[in-house]
């Protein structure tokens, strides 16, 4: 489609009236969940999914009119960079074999929605009664035990700093066997040796402590401060459109705690990218995992990115514009379902084309470009061209546009009659 992605529009192209989409989208109960399970189902059925994969943890927010749209509120927009009228989504996505798409995703639903004078609006927008306030790193970690508990193949979980610094989070992921790659900021603190950890001794006659502390003088250092001890090496960890992404990266081994958290050993790694800014992350992988596939995994957060972007711009994501839970919900499952399909479709043609030896010589490149979003969307309008509209079918919605924005006219002048009248 080229013209805007509504309601009204998707139900002309499809022959189908605006009142049915409505309903289909919003009030329809076919199970958005079962949709997302058979994708995922799918996609662990491919045999070159079985290795390599990494699951991605992200939010993503869409600026709202009102705060009458289901979770819209006063909220961080990293897209805008400041707090705006936003819906919130947490995504998890998956990468591998250089195809990636969303699998599961959750509606952040701010903590005042759940307040008694929002009883009505959670009601009339269909908000579940069994929807309970829950943070994004929560709704983050229940995505990934749920694929988890599917037997979904992944080596890793990657996710920003949002996540990242979330204690919490990282001991979820390191109790289940979890592979990680948390993005921390620059000023968190770790240990260099592992500190002593328990109960104090009590003093004199006070009570005894009954929670177990960090017990060393030392508080820890700042990862910003341990760089200059780092020995730092290039990596060369992916292709890209000019060339080759080349960073230095240096690994540590450090230990974290905090309050109730017990200290555990995890891997500072640090990255050096082409401008001299510096990324940290923490990761719980083996101590004889090589500093390559560490880079692979700290840079794999670029894909989830990618995906964000795919599935506002080309998948008419961000065209989103039911007020309902359910058609939110509905929404997720038909982007994830149109998501996969480009996914495998970039996957089939991969693997059943390949590049000769010729071209590379040709334009001079190692790597080939990819079938991109675009492509497949240009292949999907040669074989399924949309029908045009006949004579009529053109006058008669031209006539319900002109009818819409009367009714339109006169509701906006008859509500500003009724608020200038006297009381």
């Amino acid at each position: 489609m080229t013209s805007e992605r509504n309601f009204a529009t998707i139900g002309r192209m499809t022959h189908s009236s605006e009142q049915n989409m409505h309903h289909f989208m919003s009030n329809s109960p076919w199970s958005s969940r079962a949709v997302l399970r058979q994708v995922r189902e799918e996609m662990a059925h491919i045999a070159e999914f079985h290795e390599g994969g990494m699951l991605l943890l992200d939010e993503s927010a869409d600026e709202k009119a009102s705060e009458q749209t289901v979770g819209a509120g006063k909220q961080h927009n990293g897209r805008l960079g400041k707090v705006e009228t936003s819906q919130v989504g947490t995504f998890l996505g998956y990468v591998n074999q250089q195809v990636w798409s969303w699998i599961d995703a959750e509606l952040f639903v701010p903590a005042a929605w759940f307040s008694k004078q929002q009883a009505a609006q959670r009601l009339k927008l269909g908000v579940p009664r069994e929807r309970k306030f829950a943070t994004k790193i929560e709704l983050g970690w229940q995505m990934i035990e749920r694929v988890h508990a599917e037997g979904f193949p992944f080596e890793a979980v990657g996710f920003d700093a949002l996540y990242g610094r979330s204690v919490w989070l990282r001991r979820k992921l390191m109790d289940a066997g979890i592979t990680y790659m948390a993005d921390i900021p620059e000023d968190t603190r770790v240990y260099l040796t592992e500190p002593e950890y328990g109960l104090p001794p009590s003093k004199g006659g006070s009570k005894p402590y009954t929670k177990p502390r960090v017990l060393s003088a030392d508080h820890g250092t700042e990862v910003r401060a341990v760089v200059g001890r780092l020995k730092f090496q290039p990596v060369n960890v992916r292709a890209v459109e000019r060339g080759f992404l080349v960073n230095e990266f240096a690994c540590l081994r450090v230990w974290t705690a905090k309050a109730e958290y017990a200290p555990r050993a995890e891997t500072l790694l640090v990255r050096r990218d082409a401008e001299g800014n510096r990324h940290f992350a923490l990761t719980n992988a083996a101590a004889t995992v090589p500093v390559e596939k560490l880079a692979w995994m700290k840079c794999a957060r670029h894909f989830i990115e990618r995906a964000n972007q795919d599935a506002k711009s080309e998948l008419g994501y961000a065209d989103f514009r039911a007020q309902k839970y359910l058609a939110w919900e509905h929404h997720l499952a038909l982007t994830v379902m149109a998501s996969w399909f480009i996914a495998q479709t970039q996957l089939e043609w991969q693997l059943k084309y390949e590049r000769a030896e010729s071209l590379r010589d040709e334009f001079e490149s190692e790597v080939l470009p990819r079938l991109s979003m675009a492509n497949v969307r240009e292949m999907l309008r040669a074989a399924m061209p949309v029908p045009q509209l006949t004579s009529e079918e053109a006058t008669n919605l031209v006539v319900r546009h002109l009818v819409n924005r009367a009714r339109s006219r006169k509701s906006r002048i008859k509500h500003a009659n009724y608020r200038m009248s006297p009381a």
